[in-house]
């Protein structure tokens, strides 16, 4: 019986060090994505005490092309967070490029107290490896950290 209930409390324990997962978000297609991408994807955020670890998986882009993704707060121009108009969460940038295929995964890390505020997450074109965006988005989803 002592074993069976130092087990327990062992398991829960380590359960409480364990990251959090958060629940995958959709990617849809946003109305200013350049004609002839279809992008589909999820969104994972994986949180731990202090950090947000996120990972994006799209397909449908653009090959060997360079993309950039973020975190948005909420706008003014619509209540759809994604059609808000929201400024970007500047630390939460992952930039990443194609295969030859069209697939992408971005991958970041983000303190948790910087994105709170986060109502969506946007994929963008990027003119460059710097992740400079070219267009208002090719792919989004709502989220809630």
């Amino acid at each position: 019986m002592k074993n069976l209930i130092l087990l327990s409390v062992g398991a829960l324990s380590l359960a409480a060090c364990a990251p959090m997962m958060a629940p995958a978000y959709t990617l849809t297609r946003q109305d200013s994505a350049p004609a002839g991408l279809n992008p589909v994807g999820t969104v994972a955020a994986e949180k731990t005490d202090t950090t947000t670890t996120t990972t994006a998986r799209l397909t449908g882009l653009a090959a060997n092309t360079y993309y950039v993704a973020h975190y948005h707060k909420m706008g003014t121009a619509s209540t759809d967070p994604c059609k808000s108009g929201g400024p970007l969460i500047m630390s939460s940038m992952m930039v990443g490029q194609t295969d030859a295929g069209g697939a992408l995964v971005l991958n970041g890390v983000v303190a948790n107290a910087d994105i709170a505020s986060a109502t969506y997450y946007n994929v963008h074109t990027a003119k460059d490896s710097m992740g400079t965006p070219a267009d208002g988005g090719v792919a989004c989803t709502t989220v809630r950290p």
